[in-house]
């Protein structure tokens, strides 16, 4: 059944008009905020995301956070996959404080990231490991480090990714013609970028062949547009065509890695030449890190000789930053891997992905929609087509973002807090049972009122 245009105009009026009434603390605060912030919050995500004003948030615990009008929710955004291991965690919070005692950063290394390493290239498979704050700042260093061996300057990325707020990487394509995604990006941020659907070998391969580009940059699985999951053969033939034509593979797993130990790199045995994680594994504060091969890691290599630094001498990859690896990161990293993301705690996660997702199923089911449901460990999600798409221009073809705002709205007042409508539902480390019944029960109130008549 298709549901009515007027059903969903009446029910969001209704929605916004509940959140905005029974949040008067958030709504002063965001007023108030107008004086001193553009848009009334320190970054501007902060209300581009959403489809209604700014939620002030008070604490988290757990699987839920709380706002500062006393609202409590089950976070199903977890922050866009940046804290699905949970907030307030014992182990983390220990780990925090005492490193902030014994300082938080040098501008040396210490030897928590000897570890942190360690365990990457234990799980991941790649041999050696660099850091940074964030994903955006690893995939930047990934491209820089591809155009330095290669000679090449050229980038490929899949409709629909998202790669960080780096110049190269904002930029998108229609009816075969490339746009920058935001104002304030050079103008020639378009030449070296090139944009394929996923899925499309046979659109990689017309890329590659003029041997201009120095590297495919890809998550495993798109989760940037709902999820799209790559069909057999896809990441097996991008990886073959790279080698043939003489680039290289950047898995970018910023969103993957909650979903197996080792993430999908080890869960499906890719090979990347360069592998770039952040988000997750420093449990909440700010990490980035991207692991390599070997011989990768020769052209990083620099002599402690003493001619005197080498920084900014013209002769070494342009990486690096003041904050970069510092103490505070390494240690809540360490215990995120050691005491958190586990095998055992992923497997359960992972379960409790699939009771969302049959969930979903036979919510959508009993309410008569045409709707699919995609899964992917622990991230389920829903599809406004009757069939999942196979890549993004699929997946726009059947976007509501009005509906979905809606959604939003409709859990955000009965103590859900969904994922943005670029994202998909996820399943915190902290959850149970009872809490993912609770999401698929008010799921389903809400398109129990979404078939009624207006």
């Amino acid at each position: 059944m298709q549901i009515d245009q007027k059903r969903i105009a009446k029910l969001r009026t209704r929605e916004l008009e509940r959140f905005k009434r029974e949040r008067p603390r958030s709504m002063a605060l965001w007023k108030r905020a107008s004086n001193s912030m553009p848009n009334g919050v320190p970054m501007a995500w902060m209300v581009e995301l959403y489809e209604h004003p700014p939620l002030f948030v008070q604490q988290g615990a757990g699987a839920y956070i709380t706002d500062v009008d006393g609202h409590r929710y089950l976070d199903m955004n977890l922050a866009d996959t940046s804290m699905p291991l949970g907030y307030g965690l014992e182990t983390l919070t220990v780990a925090a404080t005492s490193r902030m005692k014994q300082g938080s950063q040098f501008l040396l290394p210490d030897e928590n990231s000897i570890y942190v390493a360690e365990e990457l290239a234990r799980r991941f498979g790649m041999p050696k490991w660099q850091f940074t704050l964030a994903g955006s700042s690893a995939n930047s260093e990934a491209i820089r480090l591809s155009r330095a061996v290669t000679g090449r300057d050229g980038i490929l990325m899949f409709a629909g990714k998202y790669h960080g707020m780096l110049d190269e990487t904002l930029v998108a394509s229609e009816d075969g013609e490339r746009f920058a995604e935001g104002k304030g990006l050079p103008s020639d941020s378009l030449q070296h970028s090139h944009i394929v659907e996923f899925n499309d070998l046979n659109a990689v391969e017309a890329c590659l062949r003029n041997e201009s580009v120095a590297c495919v940059i890809t998550e495993p699985v798109l989760t940037n547009i709902g999820i799209i999951i790559p069909e057999p053969g896809f990441l097996t033939g991008l990886r073959q065509l790279t080698r043939q034509y003489g680039c290289l593979l950047i898995i970018d797993e910023a969103h993957t890695n909650v979903c197996a130990f080792g993430g999908l790199t080890r869960e499906w045995q890719l090979e990347p030449d360069i592998l770039t994680l952040c988000k997750a594994i420093g449990g909440g504060v700010a990490i980035g890190a991207y692991g390599m091969t070997n011989n990768l890691a020769q052209s990083l290599e620099v002599s402690c000789a003493s001619e005197g630094p080498t920084f900014g001498t013209g002769q070494t990859v342009a990486t690096g930053g003041t904050l970069f690896a510092n103490a505070l990161s390494m240690a809540t990293t360490r215990a995120a891997l050691e005491n958190v993301m586990t095998e055992g705690a992923h497997s359960r996660a992972n379960k409790l992905g699939q009771r969302l997702a049959n969930g979903i199923v036979a919510a959508i089911h009993r309410n008569g929609l045409e709707w699919s449901t995609y899964r992917c460990y622990c991230r389920s999600g829903y599809f406004f087509g009757s069939e999942l798409p196979r890549n993004a221009m699929e997946a726009h073809q059947h976007e509501d973002l009005t509906l979905r705002g809606l959604i939003r709205l409709y859990l955000a007042n009965r103590g859900i807090w969904e994922a943005i409508s670029s994202a998909s539902p996820g399943v915190s480390f902290t959850a149970t049972e009872q809490d993912i019944d609770f999401y698929l029960d008010v799921f389903e109130r809400c398109l129990a009122e979404l078939k009624e008549a207006p």
